[in-house]
């Protein structure tokens, strides 16, 4: 006899089908084809396994088999292959899933039953994407980000295109606060998003435009209730910028660095095998120059009134959108070898993403790699309004600025027996808007969170920063590859920031908008 299971995604534990029938939610199955889809991974796990250990046992096979030692193995790959399909079939006929004005619920498990809820109103980012396989055939995933830690996403694969791309419309408009046609409209919120200009920018500002537009008339389950909302493209990454970073970029250096050790190697010992020392290193750069490859090829970002689109990948495709105010906070880096160009990777933490911060890391970037001018469009397309009178100088100044230019708190002359690198480049600035954060000599760094976004706060302070009468602020976010701290001031500045920080984000949490954005009111 099965167990049923009810784990929370976020929020109240969600109703279980038993407490409110099996017809309470209209529920939909995913595309047929998904077990075909996901059944060849299984199989090729099955296959990697069986490779890293059969080893001498293959061996001790084929001397009492003999010539029919084939024959048993592909036997044996057909039994896998059969029962693969098989499980992924009744699996698939055990998922489903619903859409309510409040969540998306979803059933799945066969032996262990599971139905999951992830409510609209804590959705963090809509994903959509499409795997080379999926992309032959049509299909996409359809992945939702709520703020509800590891594991908290929720995975609908695989959908039609055109399915897909209406239900992330529907989605991202219940998130909003809007509901389908049959029910009475909320009033939006005039000018509820428009698109950001950066100082120097030459995109015009645009003019609000509602999130959605409902079609007229009720819809059945199976009809999109929403269009999707139009969208204005802001940047986009060119490949040879693209390949110039790669190039310039340390995990080319260490490859080209692990190439030369082989044949170096090679031919001093005139032995092959004192090179599998060296490979390791060599095959995990190639898979990070890949990764980064991948990720950011055809890299464009557009702004729409449901949030930040962004587009990119080569062999699998992805489609993220992040409603407005889910950006926690903003990292922009500059690598060594990247200074010539001037060129910035900007990072954003969104909870949901960081969670598996390795495998996911072309998830939280805004853009791969910007120009000056367009790492400045990145930051206005989550902070408009930096809260100061001169943005563009501002910026200049956490770009390449020391000291106090730009107005930054910079960290006292004694911070240089505890970094005499870099201590003059590290300062704080605290805008209207937001709290600032510069660091880095050689590999610049610049943190942007804004004052609603903070989590928590802390000052730290080790033995030797106490004898030299200097603290380290921290400032907590989501987890994410962006981990504002200001290092090295002085007790007394960090003291005042801590206090005049938590006060700050307290007013600001109290004057920020509603998590459904085209309400009015707070929510």
């Amino acid at each position: 006899m099965s167990t049923a299971e009810t784990p929370s995604v976020a929020g109240p534990a969600p109703v279980t089908a038993e407490a409110v029938g099996e017809d309470a939610y209209a529920w939909r199955r995913v595309h047929p084809i998904t077990p075909l889809l996901r059944g060849w991974k299984a199989l090729v796990a099955v296959l990697a396994i069986f490779a890293a250990q059969a080893g001498d046992n293959v061996r001790n096979l084929a001397h009492v088999l003999g010539g029919r030692t084939w024959l048993a193995l592909v036997g044996v790959l057909v039994l896998v292959t059969v029962v693969t399909l098989v499980y992924s079939a009744f699996a698939w006929r055990a998922m489903r899933f619903a859409v309510t004005d409040e969540a998306v619920h979803l059933r799945q498990g066969i032996v262990f039953r599971q139905q999951r809820q992830a409510r609209l109103d804590r959705l963090q980012a809509v994903d959509v994407v499409q795997p080379l396989l999926a992309r032959l055939v049509g299909l996409s995933e359809l992945r939702l980000e709520v703020a509800g830690g590891h594991g908290s996403a929720v995975s609908l694969s695989f959908l039609r295109e055109d399915e897909a791309d209406a239900l992330r419309a529907e989605l991202l408009a219940l998130a909003a606060g809007l509901r389908r046609p049959s029910a009475p409209q909320p009033s939006a919120v005039p000018g509820a998003q428009t698109v950001p200009t950066a100082p120097g920018s030459p995109l015009p500002p645009s003019s609000a435009q509602p999130a959605v537009f409902p079609m007229p008339g009720p819809a059945p389950v199976s009809a999109p209730a929403f269009a999707p909302a139009p969208e204005q493209q802001v940047y986009e990454l060119p490949m040879p910028r693209l390949l110039g970073s790669i190039l310039l970029s340390g995990g080319t250096v260490w490859l080209v660095l692990g190439v030369v050790a082989i044949t170096v190697t090679i031919v001093v010992s005139e032995s092959i095998d004192a090179a599998f020392g060296v490979l390791p290193a060599v095959l995990g750069a190639v898979s990070w120059v890949w990764s980064r490859l991948n990720g950011a090829a055809t890299f464009r970002a557009a702004i729409s009134p449901d949030g930040i689109r962004l587009r990119h990948g080569l062999t699998e495709t992805r489609t993220q959108t992040v409603p407005p105010g889910r950006v926690q906070a903003v990292r922009l880096h500059q690598p060594l070898l990247w200074r010539s160009r001037d060129w910035w990777r900007v990072q954003i933490n969104v909870a949901g993403y960081g969670t598996e911060a390795k495998e996911r890391e072309n998830e939280a970037v805004l853009h791969p790699v910007a120009t000056r001018q367009e790492a400045m469009t990145a930051l206005w397309l989550v902070l408009p309004d930096l809260g100061v009178a001169d943005p563009q100088a501002v910026l200049d100044a956490a770009f390449t600025g020391r000291g106090d230019d730009g107005g930054f708190t910079p960290s006292p002359r004694a911070a240089r027996w505890v970094d005499p690198i870099g201590w003059r480049r590290r300062g704080v600035l605290v805008t209207d808007r937001a709290l600032l954060v510069r660091s880095g000599r050689w590999w610049r760094s610049v943190e942007v969170v804004p004052h609603e976004r903070t989590q928590s706060l802390a000052v730290r302070q080790g033995p030797i920063q106490r004898a030299l009468g200097v603290a380290t602020f921290v400032v907590h976010s989501t987890p994410g590859p962006v981990s504002p701290r200001a290092e090295h001031l002085t007790e007394q500045a960090a003291a005042a920031l801590m206090d005049e920080q938590a006060a700050r984000a307290r007013h600001a949490r109290q004057a920020a908008g509603p998590e459904q954005w085209m309400r009015r009111g707070t929510s």
